[in-house]
């Protein structure tokens, strides 16, 4: 009720002011130096880790080693879930975001591709080069999940899984490479660079003319955010137009890591917006509306370290199901709070779907 009655107040409020009250610079640098950069080099770090530790497995087979080899895959799916809603610049660019993460996936794709590859051991899945010139869904965080965790990934521990495990290491590869060069190219501070673009907009650039557009691109992104958690990860697993909800449609189930991942999006959505300086800019006569975001973001916290249980057992549990069906409320609440609010209170336009091809 007390989210409910928040949410309301949030609506119906008008910030005081239309502009920033420190610096736009400032916003951008506070994005891009104190989140973005460590963010993405972080997902480089733990992916590096992956890919040595599949790499490890495969050259000596064991039960430790697949252990160390799926709970590193939790940790890179942790890092990448706290920077996916960072589509513009390098993530943004071409498929790399479908190479990395081919959801939503209705149709099952990369699970009868990844089948399809197993069962025919498809020479072309085991090397990176190669692989790399499949389809995405074939490549990526979802794919790679099936092969470490899916039907007859135990034979991983032993030769048996000789084929399975040489097209993990070629996924690990791709992923790993594609991280660092996302990270590097974030980190690339020459007049080329995606951090030069947004921190000095030209009127004759092709894609930030002005900082008032680079601070709607970085609000816009906390928007595709709250929309994503909605929409893409728990709108299929509560399925509320049945009634019957749908746990092997969560993304990550069988990993356990449908809700350590959703905690991870919020919290990444939540150190941006610190580290952009949202609630500084916002100003003292608007402070609610960061309070109120950052009031939500809490919520989301408890409720995501409320849902223990793997999904299946987790939606059957009216507790954990609950906690689900509780942070779309949070995610709407949020849509007001950084679509409306911060918007209006920094003078921004950023009232639009960035999910629907706007």
């Amino acid at each position: 009720m007390r989210l409910l009655i928040a949410a309301a107040l949030a609506i119906a409020a008008v910030p005081a002011l239309a502009q920033s009250a420190i610096p736009n610079r400032t916003i951008i640098e506070g994005a891009i130096d104190g989140y973005i950069r460590p963010a993405f080099a972080q997902f480089a770090e733990e992916t590096g880790a992956l890919d040595l530790n599949v790499a490890a497995l495969c050259a000596t087979p064991s039960a430790d080693a697949l252990t160390l080899a799926q709970n590193q895959f939790r940790s890179a799916v942790t890092a990448f879930s706290r920077v996916e809603f960072i589509r513009i610049g390098p993530l943004g660019v071409g498929d790399r975001l479908e190479r990395l993460l081919f959801w939503p996936d209705r149709k099952g794709i990369a699970l009868k591709q990844v089948q399809g590859a197993l069962a025919e051991q498809d020479a072309t899945t085991t090397s990176p080069e190669t692989l790399q010139k499949k389809s995405v869904a074939m490549q990526g965080l979802v794919a790679l999940e099936y092969l470490l965790f899916g039907t007859a990934s135990d034979d991983l521990a032993s030769a048996a899984g000789s084929y399975r495990c040489s097209y993990a290491r070629a996924s690990t590869a791709l992923i790993h490479g594609l991280a660092e060069t996302i990270t590097g190219e974030w980190h690339d501070d020459t007049t080329v660079g995606v951090a030069a673009a947004l921190l000095n907009p030209r009127p004759d650039a092709a894609d930030y003319r002005t900082e008032t557009e680079v601070l709607e691109k970085l609000a816009a992104t906390m928007i595709h955010g709250t929309e994503a958690i909605r929409d893409q990860r728990i709108a299929p697993i509560v399925s509320d137009s049945t009634g019957t909800p749908k746990p092997r449609s969560a993304l990550f189930w069988r990993s356990n890591m449908t809700a350590p991942a959703l905690a991870a999006n919020f919290a990444g959505l939540h150190d941006f917006f610190v580290a952009a300086k949202y609630p500084e800019a916002i100003g003292t006569e608007n402070a609610w509306v960061a309070e109120g975001a950052i009031f939500e973001f809490g919520n989301a916290a408890r409720a995501t370290s409320a849902i223990t249980a793997p999904m299946e057992q987790a939606v059957a549990d009216p507790r954990q199901l609950q906690a689900l069906k509780y942070l779309v409320v949070v995610t709407k609440s949020l849509d007001t709070l950084l679509g409306q609010n911060l918007a209006a209170a920094l003078g921004l336009s950023v009232g639009f779907s960035t999910l629907d091809g706007d």
